[in-house]
């Protein structure tokens, strides 16, 4: 669980509380639904149903999925290399894998599968995820875009209501409430919640990105019979350089 994005937010957004004061003037349910639901339902018009409901989960990326280190992967794939090159790939059956993606490729290495189908399935899947990933950012960077442009509508709106019952000093406030606070909301929506979490899935997405490649490098050495030893070597350009000093003592 990456606990940054919940503290980035839960900060955030006590600030913003913590300069408001008194919350409940700030608190108007036409403003929510210009703002909020128009912006939910205008990207809904431009999605499908599947997608739609898809972008949550790609969202929860940010707090609920793990990347793995690209050092920890390295390490692994040397443990079952030298298991593979010491026992045969069928030794590998039944390995404790928890990358889904890795599990796959010795899937396929224990089945016996020739090695340009593994690598051929293997990138297929690296670029249905890398598509699925797209979807869910481009879903958020047109809520980004929405959200402010509800907030522009709402307060036309509100100006319009104001303007339409001068005569009525009580409908004033309500009108300028949500004249104001639609584009309060707008902002909020676009600034504090799509560009931070469109940002931490890019990132997420170029760091899984590089593990799969590593993945795909890893097993295809492994499937034409290398020397363990010399993995590392192979695979250490995908490691920061501040993490490759303990992997090049461990290779030695």
């Amino acid at each position: 669980m990456d606990i940054a994005t919940i503290i980035g937010f839960a900060a955030t957004f006590g600030l913003i509380i913590m300069a408001m004061g008194d919350p409940a003037p700030f608190i108007d349910m036409p403003s929510v639904y210009i703002v909020i639901l128009g912006t939910l339902t205008a990207v809904l018009a431009r999605s499908t149903i599947p997608e739609f409901i898809g972008v949550f989960g790609v969202a929860l990326k940010t707090v609920k999925y793990k990347i793995d280190k690209p050092e920890e992967l390295i390490e692994q794939l040397v443990n079952l290399g030298t298991i593979a090159r010491k026992d045969g790939m069928i030794a590998l059956e039944g390995q404790d894998i928890a990358n889904p993606f890795l599990a796959k490729g010795i899937r396929m290495l224990v089945d016996g599968t020739e090695g340009s189908m593994i690598k051929s399935s293997l990138e297929r899947e690296m670029d249905m995820i890398k598509k699925r990933n797209g979807e869910g950012m481009a879903f958020i960077a047109s809520a980004q875009e929405i959200a402010p442009a509800m907030g522009m509508i709402g307060t036309l709106v509100g100006l319009v209501l104001m303007l339409g019952n001068m005569s009525d000093p009580k409908s004033i406030g309500p009108s300028m409430a949500v004249a104001l606070l639609t584009t309060l909301y707008g902002a909020v929506v676009a600034n504090v919640i799509c560009i931070p979490l469109n940002q931490k899935l890019a990132k997420h997405d170029a760091a899984e990105a590089l593990n799969h490649e590593l993945i795909i490098e890893g097993v295809m050495f492994i499937q034409s019979g290398g020397n363990p030893r010399m993995l590392t070597d192979l695979l250490i350009s995908f490691v920061d350089p501040k993490a490759r000093a303990k992997l090049e003592s461990a290779a030695a």
